[in-house]
């Protein structure tokens, strides 16, 4: 079983074996068919396609959610039974952003209890530097029945991010770039800022020049210096929306530091409320 990243190599051997299902989670915010559009024109054999806004998330309500809330259960047991996901099944997600989109469809199978899913290192762009094989035929694959067993302590509602700000205990995390976190400049949502006592961990700091994950010790090097001493299972990642903050997340499983949560609704949840305070600077 392959529960936190897989080689090009390692998944060479088995893209095709019937208990496999390959996902592309290629996906832009700037321009949010780019993903589908590459997708169409090549692909890792077989692979599924994941679009960000239309399956991996939830429905926007304005002024109450985040950008990308939590798609309902219901919802995703029957895109995974679709898709050909089963108890048993061992699932790839590959992106071409270092793993930034991917680590969302890999963070929603373990919070519905799946744990057999990686992502793809150094994804899409070390597959063709590879040489290996794409097509741009869509697959149709054979359903199988998924059934959810949710991982409830995985994530915290804005409530509970509420309730431990402050606490020495707990640790909030910021994973956007640092500019955004300091509130310098804000491309996407209305208010600029931060959580009031987060830390900053921009997701992309977890890859190295070549695309990949850094090396097991250099992440544990780094994220036991966020830690700075806290239990993993009381940290809390948050980013724009609740998708990136999962990079984080997967970093912290690779580094053997288990069980931190994400604050789902993120960013653009919090400034949706008022009361929610807001902070800027570094």
């Amino acid at each position: 079983m392959h529960t936190l990243l897989i080689s090009s190599e390692e998944l060479k051997n088995h893209y095709t074996d019937p208990n496999w299902v390959v996902v592309d989670c290629r996906f832009s915010l700037a321009d949010t068919e780019a993903g589908r559009r590459a997708y169409s024109q090549a692909h890792i054999p077989s692979a599924r396609y994941a679009h960000l806004d239309e399956q991996l998330s939830g429905t926007v309500v304005p002024g109450k959610t985040g950008r990308h809330p939590l798609p309902a259960v219901r919802d995703l047991e029957a895109l995974f039974s679709a898709w050909g996901i089963g108890a048993q099944t061992q699932v790839v997600a590959y992106d071409d952003m270092g793993g930034a989109m991917a680590a969302r469809l890999w963070w929603l199978l373990r919070w519905l209890g799946h744990d057999a899913v990686a992502v793809l290192d150094g994804g899409y762009p070390d597959w063709v530097a590879r040489g290996l094989p794409t097509e741009a035929t869509a697959p149709t694959p054979h359903p199988a029945r998924f059934e959810a067993q949710l991982q409830a302590q995985c994530w915290m509602n804005s409530a509970d991010v509420r309730a431990v700000l402050g606490h020495p205990e707990y640790l909030v995390v910021d994973s956007r770039a640092p500019e955004r976190f300091r509130g310098e400049v804000e491309p996407i949502d209305p208010v600029a800022g931060h959580i009031p006592g987060a830390a900053n961990l921009p997701h992309f700091s977890n890859i190295g020049a070549d695309g990949h994950f850094l090396p097991i010790p250099l992440l544990q090097q780094k994220l036991e210096a966020l830690l700075a001493g806290r239990h993993p299972e009381r940290t809390i990642f948050y980013c724009g929306s609740g998708v990136t903050a999962a990079h984080n997340v997967l970093a912290m499983e690779i580094a053997g530091l288990h069980g931190a949560k994400i604050y789902a609704g993120s960013w653009s949840e919090w400034i949706t409320n008022p009361a929610n305070p807001v902070e800027q600077g570094g």
